[in-house]
């Protein structure tokens, strides 16, 4: 019975930040920055980024999901902020969303353009 509340609320964020992911998704992307490494390269580089307690403190997440469209969404608590990465040509395309335009989302972009 224990195991299945911390379950319980997992499921329930990551049901909360897809819907806010796809309410984001229905506008244009705050970036859009390309790379020429592969998509799960620059997907799990991004994700470890966003995970350093040294410059994100306390919010210092990192989620790393595979998208059904394909590629990949890396997101934060709440999906403040969120890329889709995806394979485009030769490369990697990068789309970045954030809900507020604050230095913490330009960190993380900031963070997801050392992927690049």
């Amino acid at each position: 019975m224990r195991a299945l509340l911390p379950m319980a609320a997992a499921l329930l964020m990551v049901g909360c930040a897809s819907s806010t992911m796809d309410a984001a998704r229905t506008g244009a992307p705050n970036a859009q920055l390309d790379s020429r490494k592969n998509a799960d390269r620059v997907a799990q580089c991004i994700q470890y980024g966003w995970q350093d307690e040294k410059v994100f403190g306390v919010d210092a997440s990192g989620y790393l999901e595979t998208r059904k469209a394909g590629g990949f969404t890396v997101y934060t608590r709440e999906a403040q902020a969120f890329v889709d990465v995806y394979a485009q040509g030769e490369g990697t395309h990068v789309d970045f969303y954030a809900a507020r335009q604050d230095g913490v989302a330009l960190q993380r972009k900031a963070a997801a353009a050392t992927c690049l």
